[in-house]
This record gives structure tokens, C-alpha cells and sequence, in this order.
């Protein structure tokens, strides 16, 4: 017995042009103003003072915790008398110096650990020994070597960044494609050449991230070596500052020179290393 079987039917259905939807619809306005980086960090940063207030005035001692408000009006005064701001130039003479030459210095061993096999030898025995090393334990030999002066200060910066620099930087040598690595060979780049025309530029995440974490160990070893060295060279620095006023009690000036390192630290970390970032990683498509 044969089944009939009944072909389907076949519809076709004429979709209506969606002329009366726009295009485009513009988000309200607080959705734009939540998109901005900025004003997120901003309320952040107004919940933090708030609260620092609240705990402040709860506490009822001026001696243990100042309030924001007494905080902020010393951070002003020490701005408008120009102390601050003389402090703040002594020490970031000083952590400049050290940040590039522990830059160029890592620079020079990671080209070298990628050209040479005696290079990346070098690197790997150098970074297990010191690495772990706190750079606050090289204050003695520092003193001894160098005298109590700028010289000591850029020692021990220059190791708190080196070391953390070239791993960064070679991990990120590391992960560049041999693709990438042949086309440079192909046209004739050999060491620092190659270094400079290929792997850099591939390795540029990795290199960013190793900038920052060296900045952020540079300028806390700094604070930290001005606590214990003092004046340096007839001149103290921003931690010199907080370490004399904890001295004399004035706390709220003390609070004044850590907001300072924190302002500071903010303001590297969104107008340089963010811009750095988006004119060259995020520009290129290697970081979302």
C-alpha cells in the first residue's frame, strides 16, 4: 500500500522595511556619564574620603587619624607655602634617574638574553638572585659604596626596577611568534635590529606591564630609602617630609605627604602609562 505524501507548502513572507526605527538611538544621559572612566574613578575616590571622614570623626583623635578635612587643608597649605611642592621636585629628580637607568639597563640584558645563549644564562641567574632581594636591603651596602647622597637613592632604584623590567620584557620576547620572528630574519634583521624593529613592538603588553610594576616598586623603594637616609645632599624629599613631621606630631601634615604620593602615583599611572596605551596597544588591537 503506498502512502501519499503531500508536499509542503512554501511561504514566503515579505518583511516590511523598519523605516519608523531609527538607526541609531542615543543613550540617556546617565548611561554616557557611567561610560566615563573618570567619574566612575571620581565617586570611587568621594566614597573613600567620606568614609575616611565618618571613621575620623567617630575615632575623635587628631593625633591617631586626622579627618580628610584637616588633611586636606594641611595638603593646602603645604602646596600655597611651596614646601610640598619643593619636596616632590627633590624626589622625583631623583626616581627619574633611577627609572631610566634601570630601564636602559634591562633594555641591554633582555636584547642580550634573546641574541646569545651566554646571555640568557646571565639573565636567569641574575633575576633568581636578586629578583627576591628587597631593595631596602641594600640600603647598608648603598651607604657604604655610595655615601649618604643622591647616588645611594639611584642604586637601590635602579635595582627595585631592573629586575622586575627585564622579566617582563623577556616573558614578553618570549611569546612573540616565530612567524613574526622569520619575517623579521627574512629581511635581514639580526640582533638589536631585530630587537628593536620586531620584538619590541610585539612584545609592547608585556613591556607596558613591566614599565608599570617597575614605577610603582621605584617610587615606594623611594619613600622608603628617604624615611631611612634623611636629607639627601643638604635636601629632603617627600619622604624626609612625612618621616620629620611623624617626628613632630603633625599628623595631618603626615596624611598631607601620603596623599601626595598617592596623587602622584594616579596621576602617572592615567596620564602616561594609559596613554601609552591607548595610542599604541589598544590602538593596534592587542589589548581590548
Amino acid at each position: 500500500m503506498t502512502t501519499t505524501v503531500t508536499p509542503r507548502q512554501e511561504y514566503e513572507v515579505v518583511l516590511e522595511p523598519l523605516l519608523s526605527v531609527p538607526l541609531e538611538r542615543e543613550l540617556p544621559l546617565g548611561q554616557r556619564l557611567w561610560q566615563q572612566g573618570w567619574l566612575r574613578k571620581g565617586l570611587i575616590l568621594i566614597l573613600l574620603a567620606l568614609a575616611w571622614e565618618a571613621i575620623a570623626r567617630y575615632q575623635g583623635n587628631d593625633l591617631l587619624l586626622p579627618s580628610f578635612l584637616q588633611t586636606a587643608a594641611a595638603l593646602s597649605d603645604g602646596l600655597l607655602s611651596g614646601e610640598l611642592l619643593a619636596k616632590v621636585g627633590v624626589s622625583l629628580v631623583v626616581l627619574l634617574k633611577g627609572y631610566l637607568l634601570g630601564i636602559v639597563l634591562a633594555f641591554g640584558l633582555t636584547s642580550l638574553a634573546v641574541s646569545t645563549q651566554f646571555g640568557r644564562d646571565l639573565l636567569s641567574t641574575l633575576t633568581s638572585m636578586f629578583n627576591p632581594l628587597p631593595a631596602i636591603a641594600l640600603l647598608p651596602l648603598a651607604l657604604l659604596w655610595f655615601g649618604l647622597g643622591d647616588n645611594s637613592l639611584i642604586f637601590v632604584l635602579v635595582h627595585s626596577v631592573l629586575w622586575a623590567l627585564a622579566l617582563n620584557t623577556y616573558a614578553g620576547f618570549l611569546g612573540v611568534s616565530e612567524t613574526l620572528r622569520m619575517a623579521g630574519c627574512n629581511y635581514g634583521l639580526r640582533g638589536l635590529r631585530l630587537v628593536v624593529h620586531i620584538l619590541i613592538p610585539a612584545a609592547l603588553p608585556s613591556i607596558l606591564s613591566g614599565l608599570k610594576i617597575g614605577w610603582a616598586f621605584a617610587w615606594r623603594t623611594l619613600i622608603a630609602a628617604e624615611l631611612v637616609f634623611g636629607a639627601t645632599s643638604g635636601k629632603g624629599g617627600l619622604g624626609w617630609y612625612i618621616f620629620q613631621n611623624r617626628n613632630e606630631l603633625y599628623t595631618d601634615k603626615v596624611f598631607a605627604g601620603l596623599a601626595v604620593v598617592i596623587l602622584i602615583g594616579l596621576l602617572v599611572e592615567s596620564l602616561v602609562f594609559n596613554t601609552l596605551e591607548r595610542i599604541t596597544v589598544r590602538r593596534w588591537g592587542m589589548q581590548r
